[in-house]
């Protein structure tokens, strides 16, 4: 994918029935941290699945469904999964390198269920999700993880704002009902004691994320 760089790392997109996917693979375990379907928490693995499923898409056990639907595409091993109604023809991905720290977000970006965080009413989620994956060369420890997760989330918030995304009731939007994330660290280096917006990685987190989204909006 264009705008994708990091060590040791693709992404692909697989084919064929049923459905289709981007999925990461590295060559080194990951930690990571994610609201995803499956190996949602904190999680070690080597694979990230972003699955696209029909708008319509309604099965009561999606992690099983998920887990099923890699095993059909070979992915035999632990990973980590999130779903999209976006068409991954829409996907962009974003890097930003400095010294010996690279980050990498890919962005899958639906506003078909737009809301007001603290504003829209509780409500059954529709379709439409911005999914993210943040992958950082460098060591941080779970609580900046956390750390990054917020930073990640601020700028996702930020670019909405920049384009005037709305709810449907006219609110500005921080975001949908149904977004995903996942930090994804290979654990190289210093431990990094924060991840800011004003730190190094912080930075490149919100920078990545707003070109990635940026893009995918365009």
């Amino acid at each position: 994918m264009k705008g994708f760089h990091f060590p040791q790392a693709e992404i692909a997109r697989t084919s064929g029935n049923p459905g289709s996917a981007l999925v990461v693979r590295s060559g080194r375990t990951l930690h990571t941290l994610s609201s995803a379907v499956v190996g949602g928490g904190f999680h070690q693995t080597r694979v990230i699945v972003n699955r696209h499923v029909d708008k319509n898409y309604d099965v009561r056990d999606a992690a099983s469904d998920l887990i099923a639907f890699a095993r059909e595409h070979g992915i035999g091993e632990s990973f980590v999964g999130m779903m999209t109604a976006v068409y991954l023809d829409d996907a962009r991905a974003a890097t930003w390198t400095d010294g010996d720290l690279t980050v990498a977000t890919v962005a899958t970006v639906g506003l078909g269920n737009r809301i007001a965080a603290g504003v829209s009413e509780p409500a059954l989620p529709g379709p439409g999700t911005i999914n993210l994956i943040l992958l950082i060369d460098g060591h941080l420890p779970p609580a900046v993880m956390v750390n990054a997760v917020i930073t990640a989330t601020e700028a996702k918030s930020r670019v909405l704002s920049d384009k005037e995304i709305h709810t449907e009731d006219g609110r500005p939007a921080t975001g949908t009902s149904t977004d995903a994330v996942v930090v994804a660290c290979t654990g190289k280096g210093r431990a990094r004691p924060y991840a800011g917006p004003v730190t190094q990685v912080g930075w490149a987190i919100a920078h990545t994320v707003r070109r990635a989204m940026t893009a995918s909006l365009q």
